[in-house]
């Protein structure tokens, strides 16, 4: 190839030295125009041809600014761009982006794989204790709020018709007794120990006997309130045995209750009515009425008509239970208003008292929400 004119002359001043003895070398002719202009084309092709080889392809879907192709300013190396898929605002760090539905796949690169989670399955809400209940029995539905309390307490009777039930409701006011359910009389069981301490004051009131007198070696006083507040059965034993089987049958009569020691029967009605005179002051005395009424609260076994009961409400009990038989024999008190309310139950065993309880608890709701 032939050297260029500029670097023959620069070389042959380098060896001479100085310019001074610089020897004038005629240049060669300048090539006609035809040739240059074929070198030109020869060269710039070959440029081309070589920057096209070696650049990367520009990406598809960066468009390249009218600036950057000014002859007058260079444009600036870029870097390559990978490739990507078409583009997608950048997601808020607020609020992350949801996961595509479908990917285009594109060559040279494979599309993320997506994970998908199944979303947690709802818990199984954790079972409710049922109360020990027959599956025949089914507790009762709640009566319509327009109906009368008459009304409630027949329904709640009615679908419990597996029941021996019988309910007595008195209003102080009136003294008038309600009954409903059964009528006739149940083995009282322990509710038969408020008629034998009424009978033992009132003997105590007339001086037939006394209440200091010693009774199982304690005074009769002590038993009456075991027997009443703790149910005590040795304690019954005892007074009924000073009593004596003639002495409580004729105070029961007194009151107009016939009354079977020896199998200890009364109807909800009849203690209903022992209730009512007692509250009511006319059977005992105003000292003695007080404290049978304390021994009846804060008892052994709160777990029935007290269980139903709001606390604004006073309940003076004594609650029955022998074999299937559960009863419980209440004074209900707000304000001025009081109540004589009792409900005895029989069911075939002591297995079912636990369904016995809830029918009781029933019953005193209805009551408790239409009378006070």
């Amino acid at each position: 190839m032939s050297r260029s004119p500029g670097r023959h002359r620069a070389r042959s001043r380098h060896r001479l030295g100085t310019a001074a003895t610089t020897r004038s070398v005629p240049w060669p002719s300048e090539p006609p125009g035809p040739f240059l202009i074929v070198c030109t084309a020869i060269v710039l092709t070959a440029t081309t041809a070589y920057a096209s080889a070696i650049a990367p392809p520009p990406a598809p879907s960066q468009a390249v600014p009218a600036a950057a192709l000014s002859p007058s300013k260079p444009a600036a190396p870029q870097a390559p761009r990978p490739v990507r898929e078409a583009a997608t605002p950048a997601p808020s760090p607020a609020k992350p982006a949801k996961p595509r539905q479908t990917a285009t796949k594109r060559a040279g690169q494979s599309p993320p794989t997506a994970v998908v989670r199944p979303a947690p399955a709802p818990s199984a809400p954790k079972p409710t204790a049922a109360p020990a209940q027959p599956p025949s029995q089914p507790a009762p539905p709640a009566a319509p709020a327009d109906a009368t309390l008459g009304e409630q307490l027949n329904a709640i009777i009615a679908v419990n018709s597996g029941y021996r039930l019988g309910v007595a409701l008195v209003d102080m006011s009136d003294g008038v007794v309600r009954q409903y359910g059964v009528r006739e009389k149940f083995v009282a069981a322990s509710t038969g120990k408020i008629l034998a301490a009424a009978a033992y004051y009132h003997l105590a009131e007339t001086g037939v006997l006394s209440l200091a007198a010693p009774t199982g070696g304690q005074t009769a006083a002590f038993q009456i309130r075991q027997m009443i507040q703790q149910s005590n059965n040795t304690s019954w034993a005892l007074i009924l045995g000073t009593i004596g089987h003639q002495g409580i049958e004729d105070y029961a009569a007194s009151l107009g209750i016939p009354y079977d020691r020896t199998f200890n029967t009364l109807s909800p009605a009849e203690t209903a009515r022992i209730l009512m005179l007692l509250y009511t002051g006319r059977l005992l005395s105003p000292a003695h009425t007080a404290e049978l009424l304390s021994y009846m609260q804060n008892t052994n076994y709160e777990s029935l008509i007290p269980a139903a009961v709001p606390p604004d409400v006073t309940v003076f009990h004594k609650y029955g239970l022998l074999n299937g038989n559960l009863h419980d024999a209440s004074i209900l008190v707000q304000g001025q208003r009081a109540y004589a309310f009792v409900v005895y139950s029989l069911g075939a065993s002591v297995a079912e008292i636990p369904v016995q309880t809830i029918i009781i608890r029933q019953l005193a709701q209805a009551v408790v929400d239409q009378v006070f």
